[in-house]
């Protein structure tokens, strides 16, 4: 039929017609002329009538809520289809029974698809029930969206941390509550956050959400795992809390602070804000062993003690007895190396009383925790081996090597200098073994760098 060319509506007619072939029993071609008309309603009526059910579900869709509806209810009384009457439920606003029909018959997928449109205008108990539904068919990234969209927060997290679920930027501010929340509240949630996200590695996202929550010192100790060492020293100046000012000092005494004065400085400047002066005292105690292994200087390694020892005055360490201990053992060490000092700036005068000097420190049975022998050895082979007696110079290098087997005569003797002495007493050297390249590690430290400019 042609009705366009017949002059008349065209789907009254396909209408009329459709009528007409239903009553005339041909209802599989009156119901798809129904469905050309648009007459939905009557396509679903003489589907449900005739048990046409594959094709029931392709006109209803189409049709009004209702009958959307009484569609769904007949795949129900069918009893199969049940995908089919979870669609027309969901399609027609009934959410809720879609949701319960799907968990009834165990509609995994159809679920998936409702689940996939859901927003927070549905009821807080239905989305939770979903969850559920999920997190037993291990589908937990799923199960933790649908817990965040009904603000089941701590919920959804303790889920992030038993399954791994990684939290985004995005996941942490969409979890974070809004300011009409309780204080109290905002606190926990923040902190759960930041916890989840240390376990995860998330280091500057739990730095952050642990500010958020008032817990710098938390927040401290995750930016410390980060190893973001500009933020740390940011953070611990803008904090202004004595914990954090002696973590961050801690941390920078981790790295490799003699080749950077700024990291120095910032350690120092941290300690002293912190109050931490018994640290401080370590830390000036540090550097003074740096200034004598590095570059052998008595003289820088002596202002440093003495720094540590005031520092150490000054400290209120719970355990008096052990605070007094080392303000002793400072006193010691600042003793004996005031003592090589003094040595060494009589020797322009006096040479022979500077190696007295030199005899006597070597008899002190502590010597080492102030000096090292083997510099005094030094000091005092050269001064013979310049003064011409090699025989000195020499039995005093075999009395180092004595002292010191292991130690390597070089170290503390110019190989020169020892060349000339074993030629004069017609002695070999013997070359000593020493590291490959491959084996070296060397380390270049400024030779600018002055601890003495930060106390």
């Amino acid at each position: 039929y042609r009705f366009q060319d017949a002059g008349i509506n065209a789907e009254y007619g396909v209408n009329h017609l459709a009528r007409q072939l239903e009553n005339q029993e041909r209802h599989v071609e009156a119901v798809q002329f129904y469905g050309k008309a648009q007459a939905y309603t009557n396509a679903t009526r003489l589907c449900r009538a005739n048990q046409l059910d594959n094709d029931l579900i392709s006109y209803a869709m189409y049709s009004t809520e209702d009958d959307m509806v009484i569609c769904a209810k007949y795949y129900e009384e069918t009893g199969a289809n049940w995908d089919k009457a979870i669609m027309l439920y969901h399609k027609s606003g009934q959410i809720g029974r879609a949701l319960e029909l799907a968990f009834q018959h165990q509609q995994f997928n159809a679920l998936q698809h409702i689940t996939s449109n859901l927003d927070d205008t549905v009821e807080p108990e239905t989305l939770h029930t979903c969850a559920q539904f999920f997190m037993e068919h291990q589908q937990y990234s799923k199960a933790v969206d649908l817990l965040l969209m009904a603000k089941k927060y701590l919920e959804a997290l303790d889920i992030c941390i038993d399954k791994h679920i990684s939290i985004t930027d995005d996941m942490a501010e969409q979890i974070s509550p809004g300011k009409e929340a309780e204080p109290e509240y905002k606190k926990v949630l923040f902190e759960r956050i930041g916890e989840c996200c240390m376990v995860q590695g998330s280091y500057h996202l739990a730095t952050k959400k642990f500010t958020q929550a008032g817990n710098r010192v938390k927040a401290m100790r995750a930016l410390l795992k980060s190893g973001d060492t500009e933020k740390i020293i940011f953070f611990a100046g803008v904090s202004r809390q004595k914990e954090i000012y002696v973590m961050a000092a801690n941390y920078l005494q981790r790295l490799d602070w003699r080749k950077d004065p700024e990291i120095m400085k910032n350690i120092i400047t941290f300690y002293t804000k912190g109050k931490a002066l018994d640290s401080l005292s370590g830390f000036y105690d540090a550097c003074a062993q740096v200034e004598i292994d590095e570059y052998q200087n008595y003289e820088k390694a002596l202002g440093a003690l003495s720094e540590a020892l005031k520092c150490m005055n000054k400290a209120k360490m719970q355990d008096v007895s052990t605070q007094e201990a080392k303000i002793n053992f400072l006193k010691r060490r600042i003793s004996l190396l005031k003592k090589f000092v003094h040595a060494r700036r009589t020797y322009e005068d006096d040479a022979e009383e500077a190696m007295k000097q030199c005899l006597l420190l070597l008899d002190e049975a502590d010597i080492e925790t102030g000096i090292r022998s083997g510099d005094i050895y030094g000091f005092m082979i050269e001064h013979y081996a310049s003064a011409g007696d090699y025989q000195k110079a020499y039995n005093l290098a075999q009395e180092l090597k004595q002292r010191l087997p292991s130690a390597s005569l070089s170290y503390y003797v110019n190989t020169s200098v020892l060349e000339a002495i074993h030629r004069a007493v017609g002695e070999v050297l013997v070359p000593e073994v020493t590291a490959t390249p491959e084996e070296e590690i060397e380390e270049e430290i400024p030779e600018n760098l002055d601890f003495r400019d930060f106390i």
